[in-house]
């Protein structure tokens, strides 16, 4: 009589996953400019965490030592580093204040659109037939409407707020990512092996999530990646035109619309959060750029 066969263990895919996430981190740390996006993103979220300890003073204390003689701000040096705003509040405290607001609605935003786009996608994508055409239309009716301009509208019914503004930036951003694992799933769900799978009586989670999702993985990451950038953006956008972030809570957006009055007599107010909405977008697409190359296997190789 033949021994039982035991079922293969887990432990050797728990071990190849860690060893494909180690050299995915060692690539992007071979990467310059990857690099370069990494530190930047490590430096902004020590900022956000370490807020309270590092901000040289109250963000929120308008002080007549923040102004000059004729009552303007005060520019960058001695003990306001980056300067003051029009109502004498440190500059650098604010800024380092509106960089946890940007991650957090980054973060947030970005995290529930990742979720609903990629959960509608994988759902039309498998299921197809009237499930498909129903979610698709729906995608293709909210990527008819100007995202900027839907997002101003939303944000205008609702009262503005730190996670009303994340919520309504995930409402806009959901699409692209649903389009895009939507054709990736209907491609994968003709596969063999995933035929095979349901020939031989594998329920419908089981194949998403064994067979599926980690064939999808990468490029859920890559887009998480870049779409915090968007959302970064966007939300600077909504605070600059009034119905982002509501003051006196501080956001790189908001901090420009506040002193916008001031661009030609104190650069400084618009220039360095400016700078900083720059710099966090273009670190989430340096890193983001570097995932799909080195996730994407038809894009090995090229640099």
């Amino acid at each position: 009589m033949s021994a039982p066969i035991d079922p293969p263990s887990a432990a050797p895919v728990r071990r190849a996953g860690r060893g494909r996430a180690r050299e995915v981190v060692g690539e992007l740390l071979r990467r310059p400019r990857a690099l370069f996006g990494l530190a930047v993103i490590v430096l902004l979220v020590l900022a956000a965490i370490l807020a309270p300890w590092i901000m040289p003073h109250d963000p929120f204390e308008q002080s007549f030592d923040g102004l000059d003689l004729m009552g303007a701000p005060l520019p960058p040096g001695g003990e306001h580093p980056l300067g003051t705003d029009l109502l004498g509040r440190d500059l650098a405290s604010r800024l380092i204040l509106g960089t946890r607001t940007s991650l957090i609605i980054g973060v947030v935003a970005n995290g529930i659109a990742v979720i609903l786009g990629a959960g509608v996608g994988i759902t039309a994508g498998y299921a197809g037939g009237w499930t498909a055409a129903i979610l698709m239309r729906f995608t293709d009716l909210m990527m008819a409407f100007p995202a900027l301009l839907l997002a101003i509208v939303l944000a205008a019914i609702f009262q503005p707020s730190l996670m009303i503004v994340a919520l309504v930036i995930a409402m806009v951003n959901w699409v692209q990512m649903s389009r895009v694992i939507y054709t990736e799933t209907r491609s994968l769900a003709e596969r063999e092996f995933i035929q095979v799978q349901r020939a031989i009586g594998s329920g419908p989670l089981r194949i998403l999530g064994r067979h599926l999702l980690p064939h999808l993985l990468s490029s859920i990451i890559v887009f998480g990646t870049l779409g915090i950038s968007t959302t970064v953006l966007l939300e600077a956008t909504l605070s600059y035109l009034g119905v982002g972030v509501q003051p006196p809570v501080p956001s790189w957006g908001n901090i420009i619309f506040e002193n916008q009055t001031y661009f030609s007599t104190a650069p400084w107010l618009v220039f360095f959060p400016g700078l900083l909405i720059v710099l966090l977008a273009l670190a989430f697409n340096l890193v983001g750029d570097a995932l799909r190359d080195i996730l994407d296997p038809t894009l090995k190789g090229r640099h």
